[in-house]
């Protein structure tokens, strides 16, 4: 099974692929709690370039919610993780975690329909960049 669902783009600068990402996760109950610039960390910590790449750390409250009255150490697998990175010159790909596969180890059914319902949120995030 595969983990995320993705997207590229051609007409599109990095920094407004953010901004369109982060508005489409505005639109379907998401907030970004965390955004960590993979690049610049690299270049930081380790002194070597990298490609413009960022983690944005997604929650929707509702959702969570449900999630950790279902299942108390499911918050070790949130937020659900969007990426962006710039994949050449021309190329931006968005990447959303899918929720169903990463939820796989956790043996608890009332999980499946939230992770599902948050999978079908995620994927309209990557119609609507």
């Amino acid at each position: 099974m595969q983990y995320y669902s993705s997207k590229e783009f051609k007409d599109i600068s990095f920094e407004e692929a953010i901004k369109k990402v982060t508005e489409a996760l505005k639109e379907e109950g998401f907030g970004v709690l965390t955004e960590i610039d993979v690049r610049e960390t690299f270049k930081k910590k380790l002194g070597v370039d990298f490609k413009p790449y960022r983690i944005l750390g997604a929650c929707n409250p509702q959702f969570a919610y449900k999630a950790l009255r279902a299942e108390d150490k499911i918050g070790t697998m949130l937020p659900c993780n969007v990426i962006v990175q710039q994949k050449d010159v021309d190329t931006i790909e968005v990447a959303v975690v899918d929720p169903i596969a990463s939820m796989q180890a956790v043996e608890n059914e009332d999980l499946a329909g939230i992770a599902g319902e948050v999978r079908d949120k995620l994927k309209l995030v990557l119609e609507k960049v």
